[in-house]
């Protein structure tokens, strides 16, 4: 029972980061260089449409 609430606790976490991180991608909280930054990156990688790489990488 308890190693069933401490990997539920583990998952709840890396879930909470990983949803932080797509956030900065996406609204520019916390600092995060937002859509239109995020989607110039893509576009200097060279993925094109740099929109939608941008967003599927944000909401990834």
């Amino acid at each position: 029972m308890s190693i069933d609430l401490a990997l539920l606790v583990l998952r709840i976490l890396v879930g909470l980061v990983v949803a932080a991180h797509g956030a900065q991608k996406l609204f520019g909280w916390g600092g995060g260089p937002g859509m239109k930054g995020f989607t110039g990156m893509m576009g200097a990688m060279g993925l094109q449409p740099a929109w939608l790489w941008g967003l599927l990488g944000g909401l990834g």
